[in-house]
């Protein structure tokens, strides 16, 4: 009798497991997890463009002559 009510009770735990398993709701960060590879890469050409255009300017600045370097000499050569 006592074994009865046992396996029983065991019966209906794993069958109210399965159920809870089968007809639960998936899990929110599988759904999450997964990039979006076309916005990245979207993103990387922007990126990649606007350093392409600040590129663009430092070689126009180099290249047309209105750069100006001046040398100064630091006291530690002063004093070797």
């Amino acid at each position: 009798m006592k074994t009865t009510k046992l396996l029983t009770a065991i019966l209906v735990m794993q069958i109210l497991l399965f159920c809870g398993q089968w007809f639960g709701n998936t899990p929110a960060r599988a759904s999450q997890g997964i990039p979006d590879a076309g916005a990245q890469r979207a993103d990387i050409l922007d990126q990649l463009r606007s350093v392409n255009d600040k590129l663009d300017k430092l070689t126009s600045v180099m290249t047309d002559g209105s750069l100006q370097v001046h040398v100064v000499k630091s006291d530690d050569n002063a004093r070797k």
